[in-house]
């Protein structure tokens, strides 16, 4: 982060995970859904969760911390961040990368144009603690999933 606010750091390591980087994973999410198709993607593979599903998981929790940013309240709940419309066609599924890749586009930039001084302050209540530790906990939580999303694609390659 040396030379750089915080906002241009975080929004460069959203984009890394999401849109462009290798640095960490050596890949990123477009990367990898934009290789599977809608079948792989709502494959379930014994008790793991689908590509699919994963990919909604993620965007739930981008478009719910993106309204706090843009001065809206906390509306997501962790019993919500699962229930994903079903996926019947390669035109649902085109559509959830489609909403994804906007969403942590426009995360990102969201990010990035916020002042400095906000990531020391309360992430809506005390609780949760500030805004840095959460866009934190956001990288980390999704390099977490594109390991999952990595994993699983593997194993379907290779006819699980």
């Amino acid at each position: 982060m040396l030379g750089q606010n915080r906002n241009t750091y975080y929004a460069a390591r959203l984009r890394e995970v999401y849109l462009n980087g290798k640095w960490i994973a050596n890949t990123n999410y477009q990367e990898q859904i934009l290789t599977i198709g809608w079948k792989e993607a709502t494959k379930k593979i014994g008790e793991l969760n689908s590509i699919a599903l994963l990919l909604f998981h993620i965007s739930y929790y981008l478009k719910g911390i993106q309204q706090v940013l843009n001065g809206g309240p906390l509306e997501i709940k962790d019993k919500y961040s699962f229930t994903m419309p079903e996926i019947k066609s390669s035109e649902d599924w085109e559509k959830l990368v489609n909403d994804f890749l906007r969403c942590a586009s426009s995360f990102a930039d969201t990010v990035e144009q916020l002042n400095d001084e906000i990531f020391d302050q309360d992430f809506v209540d005390e609780k949760y603690g500030n805004y840095g530790r959460n866009i934190e906990a956001v990288i980390e939580h999704s390099y977490y999933h594109l390991g999952q999303i990595c994993l699983i694609n593997k194993m379907i390659q290779q006819g699980y």
